[in-house]
């Protein structure tokens, strides 16, 4: 969660449109694990159309496929939670939405679904430019499933206002 001293999530989101809009970027995201909590934290801006383009919410890997063009093969090996999957659906949404950076997420918000390699808790994130640099980081969060979703949605803020 938030301490009293961090940036609320429409803060972030608006500074996360302020950057965008100088840089005349637009931003689409591709979600699994916060089934669109990045794209409604970014939609909550007034003006948000003028630099959010796309936003896929790909829970099931079948959608993360026909979508995103993730590939089966790396799903089947790696699993939907995995550097490789957020890595391909970052790409994947910036080719479908032609916008010139991205988020993916993709992790285990729980409260089942975990194991001892993944546990509950576990998000890998994807942040990618349409030049075809790519940023990626795992990350464990604590909680239940709606502040797992919630600490998820704001690292997914954070990360594309770092890679501006």
């Amino acid at each position: 969660m938030s301490s009293p001293t961090a940036p609320s999530v429409l803060q972030l989101s608006q500074l996360l449109g302020e950057k965008l809009l100088a840089r005349n970027w637009r931003l689409a995201t591709a979600e699994s694990c916060t089934g669109g909590g990045i794209a409604a934290a970014i939609t909550a801006v007034a003006g948000s159309s003028s630099w959010f383009e796309y936003g896929v919410v790909s829970y099931a890997n079948q959608a993360k496929e026909k979508l995103l063009q993730v590939n089966p093969q790396t799903l089947l090996e790696e699993g939907a939670v995995s550097q490789a999957v957020v890595e391909q659906m970052a790409k994947g949404v910036l080719a479908l939405s032609g916008a010139e950076i991205s988020v993916a997420v993709s992790g285990i918000a729980g409260p089942s679904g975990g194991n001892l390699e993944k546990p509950v808790g576990t998000v890998w994130f994807a942040w990618g430019l349409a030049t075809g640099v790519i940023h990626s980081q795992c990350f464990h969060f604590a909680g239940d499933r709606t502040e797992i979703q919630q600490q998820a949605v704001v690292q997914g803020l954070h990360g594309v206002l770092k890679l501006l």
